[in-house]
């Protein structure tokens, strides 16, 4: 399978404190597979490390709450755009709770840790186009055994 995946989860220090969210049991698992590492972020000319953001109302807000939407949708155009270019994907692996990447749940606005139910502007974009998006631990429950 050719599989976009969250550059942060296969150790690239794109996350937004410079870090990364390696995940070695979904590197292992994705051995066999074509990965597409993607950070809509990073593609949407934000820096790494960057201020936190979260969806405040429909619309992507540091906590001091200036507007970077419109990097975080260009991003998300972006990275799209790179899968696309790389050939199309069969599914993407993107990272929990992220105002780009989540996939389920993101944080609510505040800034206090809060999970509510929703997506992150990339799920919304990819879902937009018929692909198929997942959190690390489904794709370890339902793929991982395929090899």
């Amino acid at each position: 399978m050719r599989i976009a995946v969250s550059a942060c989860l296969l150790g690239e220090n794109c996350k937004y404190s410079g870090g990364n969210n390696l995940c070695p049991k979904l590197v292992d698992a994705l051995s066999g597979h074509e990965v597409i590492p993607v950070c809509p972020e990073v593609l949407g000319g934000l820096p790494t490390p960057r201020p936190p953001a979260e969806i405040v109302h429909g619309e992507v807000r540091t906590q001091a709450g200036e507007s970077v939407d419109a990097a975080f949708r260009l991003g998300a155009e972006r990275a799209l755009d790179h899968i696309e270019a790389a050939g199309g994907c069969d599914l993407a692996v993107l990272q929990p709770r992220s105002p780009s990447c989540g996939v389920s749940e993101v944080y609510d606005g505040t800034f206090s840790g809060r999970l509510v139910p929703g997506s992150g502007v990339f799920v919304r974009l990819l879902r937009q186009h018929g692909l198929r998006v997942m959190q690390p631990d489904e794709f370890l429950t339902e793929f991982a055994s395929l090899g």
